[in-house]
């Protein structure tokens, strides 16, 4: 009788095990934007950016809250969060996509691997459609990967006020750092 009970269980950890390893996770990886503008150059780096990349599927999902870019000028970083972001009512950043490489991501195999990344990038409550080139290293089973691109304020429905409109950049250079591990 018990080893009709003891099947099943082996069969759902093995499943379990095998789901595990398709999908990497990361906790602590970075995201940064910086804004050159006339009157003033603005930079945050947000350091708790989730992510799920699944390698087999291609596909990889990105998180962030608002709230945890750190800027050098905090009364910057209040006027981010209240008056562009709005990061109460809009508490995420979310990218959702699939990517694409010219040779299939080998975790055995130490490399970089160039890929195009296409999905959705949800800002302030607006889905905009997002295609970035990316690379995804693989050293001694460790995973990373990097992209960057520009966003538009405009394109998420962020208002920037008249009088500060020289201070901040029509388009932004977003940059992240995505570190897992496979250990």
């Amino acid at each position: 009788m018990y080893k009709y009970l003891l099947l099943p269980l082996v069969a759902i950890i093995s499943f379990c095990s095998l789901s595990a390893q398709e999908t990497l996770i990361t906790r602590t990886s970075s995201t940064k934007f910086y804004s050159h503008a006339p009157m003033e150059d603005i930079e945050a780096i947000n350091n708790r950016t989730t992510a799920a990349l699944n390698l087999e599927k291609g596909e990889i999902v990105v998180k962030m809250l608002i709230k945890h870019f750190e800027f050098e000028n905090a009364l910057m970083q209040e006027h981010f969060n209240e008056n562009y972001m709005e990061s109460e009512k809009y508490p995420s950043a979310i990218f959702q996509g699939t990517f694409t490489s010219k040779n299939p991501i080998d975790l055995n195999v130490d490399g970089d691997y160039d890929l195009t990344v296409e999905g959705t990038l949800t800002i302030h409550g607006v889905k905009q459609p997002l295609t970035a080139e990316a690379v995804i290293t693989v050293a001694d089973r460790q995973v990373s990967a990097k992209t960057a691109f520009i966003a538009r304020p405009k394109d998420f429905d962020i208002e920037i006020p008249t009088v500060v409109v020289r201070n901040i950049a029509e388009e932004i250079e977003v940059t992240t750092e995505l570190d897992f591990s496979t250990n």
